[in-house]
């Protein structure tokens, strides 16, 4: 399109350019601080879990069963109590989210990044002074409320805050510190383990220090033209936009665009979940369930809930349990950065199917060390754990540089801006929800199906890979509000959808 402000890639979308200026970096880097909470909730949950001094306090019980070294090793740990402190944030996280979504258009993106890290920090400070398990949960409850707000409105804010040749990876600077705030956790439970009677009262209660930088940072930064676009601050939009784009950039025809999508918004007064349905957004909505379907069905969550159960299990001492999560937490760092290096470079398919083989082939390696080497009553002989160690971190660096980062990049940035709230929220309360049933029910599966548990996973692998490969598309470089031409041209989401706005543009 010529005079227009800007070319039209070779996805038939206009490209806008987007070089990198430091208030786009600073602004993007203090959103995505907000996946320190997250990362930071995993990593203490399963290391706390695993405290003997957390273990005798609130589940004595389950502590004289992991003692008896002739209980199956598989269902050593299958205590329905101690899921239930894991769990019970995720149920509410999802709740968190979906009012999240509601009131997002009305209050912005900022504020609920702001509220979502306040529950978090006041959830934080319950943990940490609990006397008894009713106050465990009911701070677990807190942080569940705060990870569904932040979760639902960090990533849409780093989609609509970032340069489009840029995007996949500031969107991927918030799973990066999911995964450093993973490792801190488990630095710090590797320290506190060590402190009798009150250790894990310290590893719970520093979770308000990543909070309080989510808050600090979500206080300082702008919100995003979109948001203030749709409450009608178009002033301050316009302004906003400028100043994460650099000062003398020509900034009209995102800008137009920006209004263009929102005002398609208003004359479509449908609610975002009730419009979400109708046959036009069938690829949207398909999208914000099998993303959060397929990632649980990855195994990695559960691996990084347990991690240092699942260590203990094939036979290492508390203390190896604890460095093998940390070993972990570095490998997830290294994948995700990996990744958002790559998926700008070289498209999103090319990690999806790397990730998907390689995941696979650990599955299937570790289902046949465990079957052979570990079985009722005994621990796997050192070398074989080590081995399992292993492909444990091939695993989790291959997760994050596939669907680790992935899952949080491209739902971010599919959703038109009439269904983006909608969406975004479906996917991670969906997400959170089936989190809830996996930490819930993941040490009763690996009590009951055994070294079978690995097989399980490997078989979802090679479905999601293939759902990847032929139905999600390439968005590399595409701008936001162009997403439409995307889906309009692919081969089979083009029956849905109909490429109506550049239409012409593109011929």
């Amino acid at each position: 399109m010529a005079g227009g402000g800007f070319l039209l890639n070779g996805a038939g979308a206009p490209d806008y350019g987007g070089a990198l200026t430091v208030p786009v970096v600073v602004t993007c880097l203090m959103a995505a601080s907000g996946g320190l909470i997250f990362g930071y909730d995993i990593g203490i949950s399963g290391g706390v879990s695993e405290m003997e001094s957390f273990l005798k306090k609130f589940f004595p019980g389950l502590l004289k069963t992991t003692r008896h070294a002739s209980k199956d090793v598989y269902c050593m740990y299958n205590d329905q109590a101690l899921t239930a402190f894991t769990s019970s944030l995720y149920a509410f996280g999802m709740v968190g989210t979906l009012v999240a979504s509601r009131v997002t258009r009305r209050v912005g993106r900022k504020a609920i990044m702001v509220i979502g890290g306040s529950m978090f920090l006041v959830g934080s400070l319950v943990n940490a002074a609990a006397a008894n398990l009713a106050m465990l949960i009911v701070g677990r409850m807190m942080l569940g409320l705060g990870l569904g707000f932040s979760g639902q409105a960090t990533p849409v804010y780093l989609a609509e805050m970032s340069p489009p040749r840029w995007r996949g990876g500031f969107i991927s600077a918030f799973p990066l510190f999911i995964s450093v705030g993973y490792l801190v956790a488990n630095l710090i439970n590797y320290g506190t383990s060590r402190i009798p009677e009150w250790g894990w009262r310290l590893s719970l209660g520093l979770a308000a220090v990543p909070a309080a930088v989510m808050v600090l940072g979500a206080v300082l930064i702008t919100d995003t033209p979109s948001s203030l676009v749709l409450r009608g601050k178009h002033d301050h939009a316009r302004a906003a936009l400028q100043r994460v784009r650099g000062k003398g950039v020509d900034v009209d025809a995102e800008f137009s665009d920006i209004l263009a999508a929102v005002e398609h918004d208003r004359r479509n007064q449908e609610g975002a979940f009730r419009r979400i349905l109708r046959r036009e957004y069938r690829p949207y909505l398909v999208m914000a369930v099998a993303f959060p379907v397929f990632l649980n069905l990855t195994g990695v969550t559960v691996s990084a809930f347990f991690s240092p159960i699942l260590f203990r299990t094939i036979g290492f001492g508390s203390d190896a349990a604890l460095m093998g999560a940390i070993i972990l937490g570095l490998m997830n760092i290294g994948g995700i950065i990996a990744s958002g290096v790559a998926m700008d470079r070289y498209g999103r398919k090319l990690l999806f199917a790397i990730g998907g083989a390689l995941m696979f082939t650990c599955q299937v390696a570790m289902a046949s060390i465990a079957g052979t080497h570990l079985g009722h009553g005994s621990k796997m002989p050192k070398g074989y754990a080590v081995a399992v160690l292993v492909l444990t971190c091939v695993f989790s660096a291959s997760f994050s540089w596939s669907w680790g980062a992935l899952y949080w990049t491209i739902p971010g940035e599919i959703y038109p801006v009439e269904v983006r709230s909608a969406g975004q929220g479906t996917a991670v309360a969906l997400n959170l929800g089936l989190n809830f049933v996996q930490a819930q029910c993941f040490l009763a599966m690996l009590c009951s199906l055994k070294y079978g548990v690995f097989l399980f996973y490997a078989f979802w692998l090679v479905v999601m890979t293939a759902f990847a490969m032929a139905l999600v598309p390439e968005t590399k470089g595409v701008p936001l509000d162009s997403m439409g031409h995307v889906f309009a041209r692919h081969w089979y989401w083009g029956r849905f959808v109909k490429d109506h706005k550049f239409g012409n543009e593109s011929t």
